[in-house]
């Protein structure tokens, strides 16, 4: 199956300039989003994964499926003011902006081995700022995963010194 036929390209999204690679398409066909959800689980599953973080929002949908995969617990990475106790924080750039993340000061043992699923790979900067959070906590990141990389915006640099696995390029 050819995961690329269910990536719908949207021009001035969110704004204009960017091209959106849209994964709804893939997640409202059930057998697209198995086979993506198995092949990220896989990855996880061979990197060692106690746990997996993804990044809100669009982490959750496949971070979530993949750890009830691998049998691993799942931690939310969430915008300022989402998450009920006590946090730790990061900040970041974006291709079209900046933002900030948190987790839970709790969520990740001194010595886990975590394994990062999201959406998309453009800048690193979502992911960067959550490695940091992860390590600040004693965690150590075996992996990070992505259904779609946009390597023209060179992410991967940013992420050079850990195991990356993307399954589309574009």
């Amino acid at each position: 199956m050819n995961l690329k036929d269910y990536i719908a390209s949207i021009q001035d999204f969110p704004k204009e300039g960017i091209l959106f690679r849209d994964i709804t398409p893939l997640l409202n066909d059930p057998k697209a989003y198995k086979q993506t959800v198995d092949t990220l689980a896989e990855f996880a599953k061979n990197a060692g994964a106690e746990v997996i973080l993804g990044p809100e929002s669009r982490g959750f949908m496949f971070g979530c499926p993949v750890a009830i995969e691998i049998g691993a617990g799942f931690v939310p990475v969430r915008k300022p003011g989402k998450l009920p106790r006590a946090t730790i924080s990061e900040k970041y750039d974006l291709e079209y902006g900046s933002n900030e993340l948190q987790i839970h000061e709790d969520a990740i043992k001194p010595g886990q081995k975590v394994v990062i699923v999201d959406d998309l790979l453009a800048t690193g900067g979502t992911v960067a700022a959550t490695i940091k959070m992860v390590e600040r906590l004693g965690g150590e990141v075996v992996g990070c995963a992505f259904v779609i990389e946009l390597a023209d915006l060179n992410g991967k640099e940013l992420l050079k010194d850990y195991n990356v696995f993307t399954l589309l390029q574009y």
